[in-house]
């Protein structure tokens, strides 16, 4: 989990990271989300008097009227009331949303979005997450399901997903469908660097540092899985901007954040061969996360901010 402590300007203040402990179930992961806000407010000191109200960006579905996230498998919650019992901890009022959509009105409001009227944003991790943005509101939805790119077929009878379903930009492109391709690779007999430099780091998982030292080595079959990763994003974004029309597409995430130009130039070049639009207009602008880390957080700030200003929460 991310914590910042941001201004009125959208500066951050202060900023703490922590791991979530899903283990500990919905109550304990609370009480450390209380206790990483309760640091914070520690750090700025005098200034913490005034602070008026917490954004939290939580994983999964979530009711942003009622503060309550309906379902986060990830965090094995169903029906969990957060921002009720964060604001009972805390004794300020709380705002819930999406995780990836507070990566959205982040980008969009104080990120590379900026300007725009029409922003989708792509967040690629473990998994594969998005937020939209229209006429400058965040769009949830009739159910509070929009933005989840990840599921999108790319690929009919494609790799199975971790919904359970074949074909997906997540079980196509993320970084757990690169490792899985890869461990599949090795298994098979082919060569490549990234197990003895996962051994080397101490990693478990072929995280993003992992992979850009491959990539640096020259590692053929790390450049070759890459390469598929970044076709199926390109594809998934050329297929984004034919039905949204947005003024820009946002990619973040670990991967983009380490390897930046060289993770988003190929997904350009793909889009741009499937993006339907009429040549005397300008291209639809791809552009890395401004904010990396802290965008999911500095958007919930800034959903927090819109509803204590008598705002919509969901514009930006």
């Amino acid at each position: 989990m991310m914590a910042v402590a941001l201004d009125s300007r959208g500066r951050v203040l202060a900023s703490r990271k922590r791991s979530t402990r899903p283990g500990l179930g919905p109550e304990g992961v609370t009480r450390r989300v209380a206790g990483a806000v309760r640091t914070l407010l520690n750090e700025l000191g005098k200034k913490s008097k005034r602070v008026q109200g917490v954004g939290i960006g939580a994983p999964g579905t979530v009711d942003p009227e009622t503060g309550v996230v309906l379902y986060a498998p990830n965090l094995e919650w169903q029906e969990h009331p957060l921002a009720k019992r964060l604001s009972q901890l805390l004794g300020l009022p709380v705002t819930l949303d999406n995780d990836v959509n507070g990566g959205a009105v982040g980008e969009h409001a104080l990120g590379s979005g900026q300007g725009a009227r029409n922003l989708v944003a792509i967040f690629v991790g473990t998994g594969i997450g998005g937020g939209v943005i229209l006429d400058n509101r965040l769009y949830h939805g009739s159910c509070g399901g929009a933005g989840e790119v990840g599921h999108i077929k790319i690929m009919a009878n494609g790799p199975l997903c971790g919904c359970g379903r074949k074909g997906c930009a997540e079980g196509l492109a993320s970084r757990t469908a690169m490792e899985r391709d890869m461990r599949r690779a090795v298994d098979s007999g082919r060569t490549s660097l990234v197990p003895a430099i996962m051994a080397r780091l101490g990693r478990e998982r072929m995280t993003s540092r992992v992979i850009e030292e491959a990539l640096q080595a020259g590692d053929p079959l790390m450049e070759e899985i890459l390469e598929r990763a970044q076709n199926s994003l390109g594809l998934l974004v050329a297929s984004l901007v034919n039905l949204l029309d947005p003024d820009c597409v946002v990619i973040g995430g670990g991967i983009a954040d380490r390897l930046k130009d060289r993770f988003l130039e190929p997904i350009r070049t793909t889009a741009d061969r499937h993006i339907l639009r009429a040549p005397h207009l300008e291209p639809v602008r791809i552009l890395p996360s401004r904010l990396a880390d802290h965008a999911g957080a500095v958007g919930a700030a800034v959903l927090a901010w819109n509803r204590l200003a008598g705002v919509h929460p969901g514009d930006s």
